[in-house]
């Protein structure tokens, strides 16, 4: 007998203690939120939908009135706001809504970007920075 899940991919709430840990692995898209924004709830139906579209990219939300120190740490000042990770670097912010088509272009970027390149600009920048 084959089991299987059939049930769609749904967005993983964050928290202070589980961020870290969930956005080191492949590619994370973030849903920065709170309970009473108006632009949060019209745009959360289009985020599950994007997690239903995509079961092997994680799709997880925070809800900033849970975890503000988290949500300061990454200076979140409109929400909803979208944070793309790939392998724990952020690659993507931005501030409002986004419609689908946006979102399917993000993780197609997304799946696209050469880490090892990303990682060799972020080495140059900091020696850069530190005068090497």
């Amino acid at each position: 007998m084959i089991i299987t899940n059939d049930l769609p991919a749904k967005p993983v709430e964050l928290t202070e203690q589980t961020f870290d840990e969930v956005v080191e692995k492949g590619i994370v898209l973030v849903d920065w939120w709170a309970p009473w924004c108006g632009p949060c709830r019209v745009f959360a139906p289009i985020f599950e939908q994007a997690a239903a579209r995509y079961p092997n990219v994680t799709f997880a939300k925070v809800n900033t009135e849970v975890a503000p120190r988290l949500a300061g740490e990454f200076r979140i000042q409109a929400i909803p706001t979208l944070m793309v990770f790939k392998e724990g670097f952020l690659v993507f912010a931005q501030p409002g809504m986004l419609p689908a088509a946006a979102i399917d272009e993000l993780v197609a970027q997304a799946k696209k970007l050469d880490m090892d390149k990303v990682r060799a600009e972020i080495a140059a920048a900091e020696a850069k920075a530190e005068g090497v």
